[in-house]
Order: C-alpha cells, then structure tokens, then sequence
C-alpha cells in the first residue's frame, strides 16, 4: 500500500441529490487533507452533510464531483471491484448500529474482512483474536453479539474495523447508541488508538468524542464552517463524566 504523507485528501468533493428547486448539496465543494496519524472529529447539525462526507471519503458512496485520494491513491474514478478491494485494504468503518452478524460469535464477526480479503483461516482468527484481546473481550469471543452489551457489539464492531490494519478508521456516531458507561469504554478504546497513531475520522454529536481529536471540523449545510486544532481540549478520559 502507498502510505503517503496525506491518509485521506478531497478536492472539489460535492454530492447533490435532486433537481431544480429540490435539489440538495449534501456536501458542497469541500477540501480536506487528514495528514496520517491524525484523528479528526467533524460535527455538525443533524442533515448538514457529515455522514455524507465520510461515506464518500471511504468510497462507500459516489461524488456528484470532485476527488478523492486514500493513502495517495485516487479512488473516486475505481471501478467498483477495484473500490471494494481498496476499502478492504485502506479503511475501517464503525457505525453507530455496530452492523454485526447476528448468526456469527465476536470472533467470526472479527475475522470476517480478513477472510475475505484473502487471509487464511487461522491467520485471520489469530489476529481476530489478537484485537478481540486489544479492546477487552478476549473472554467474550465465542459469544453470538445477542449476548453482548451495546458497548461490547461497540468494541467488536471496532475490532473488525481494525482487522486488516487500515490506513484510516471512518466512525459514524460511534456512541450514538451507547449508555454512559459504554460510550466512556468506547472513548477510552479511541484514545488508545489516536496515541497508537491510528489515522481516525469521526463524525459526532458529542463533545467529549471530539475533545480526543486533534482537530475538529464543524460542518454545516454541506460546507465546513470552522477547522481548529484541539491539544489544550483533550482531557483525560478518567475525569470524562456520565
């Protein structure tokens, strides 16, 4: 894979939905460069553009215009075989519906995207294994996501994101579903990555997920409104409250 300096960069991106008076610039010419190791938070009014945004940084979704490069590869003009194969290498998603298999243990959920992306079998549960024993439910593998807690399904749904070691982790409300309690476990697990030096874009709407960022990004109306770096505003996970 091409590590470049740049983990994600955009230019010109838009996506527009409808016509004439009903059309609607979901996201609207936007740039942005997420240098590698960089963890970035994007929030925003509910409908401004963010999940849109990320969807199409990750190739989940196709610009109306403009590019879009991970790792120093273009990606908005792959074919989609080629943007499937470029996803499974470059990106991990976490969505606040954590997106489980039900039918499958954590570990199987886990080993998944390794599995398809070619790993051999005991490769792929060796690593499962590995992130499932990172995040803190090494003791929890064998268990269907029915028996999980919404903070656990959280933590193997990040494990999973991690199983193919991406260049960049895409979160859509990663505590949007979540307790307190949960979601200060969750916040303690991104933290271990952005010290890690784990490349992280976040959409939220809550202000202690992006007091662990580098750098927020406030969005409105497809466009971006303010961009400031945030060292002095993140605190210690241990004093975060309910």
């Amino acid at each position: 894979m091409n590590r470049d300096r740049f983990a994600v960069r955009a230019r010109r991106l838009c996506r527009k939905h409808g016509t004439g008076p009903a059309l609607v610039r979901a996201v609207d010419e936007i740039d942005l460069d997420v240098p590698a190791g960089q963890s970035l938070a994007i929030m925003g009014p509910s409908g401004c553009g963010k999940s849109t945004l990320l969807h199409l940084l990750g190739g989940l979704d196709r610009a109306t215009a403009g590019r879009v490069w991970l790792g120093g590869r273009r990606i908005d003009d792959l074919g989609e075989r080629a943007l499937a194969r470029m996803r499974r290498r470059s990106v991990g998603f976490v969505f606040q519906a954590f997106h489980l298999v039900e039918e499958l243990s954590a570990v199987q959920n886990v080993e998944l995207p390794a599995l398809l992306a070619g790993a051999s079998p005991r490769a792929a549960r060796r690593r499962a294994g590995e992130l499932l024993d990172r995040v803190g439910l090494a003791n929890r593998a064998g268990h269907l996501p029915s028996a999980l807690s919404g903070g656990e399904r959280q933590r193997v749904a990040v494990a999973r994101a991690l199983v193919n070691e991406p260049l960049v982790l895409l979160a859509d409300e990663p505590t949007g579903n979540l307790d307190s309690a949960a979601t200060r476990a969750v916040l303690r697990l991104f933290e271990e990555l952005r010290v890690a030096g784990q490349t992280l874009v976040i959409v939220t709407h809550d202000e202690r997920v992006a007091a662990l960022a580098d750098r927020l990004i406030t969005m409105r109306d497809g466009a971006f409104v303010d961009d400031v770096r945030l060292p002095a505003a993140r605190g210690s996970l241990l004093n975060l409250g309910g």
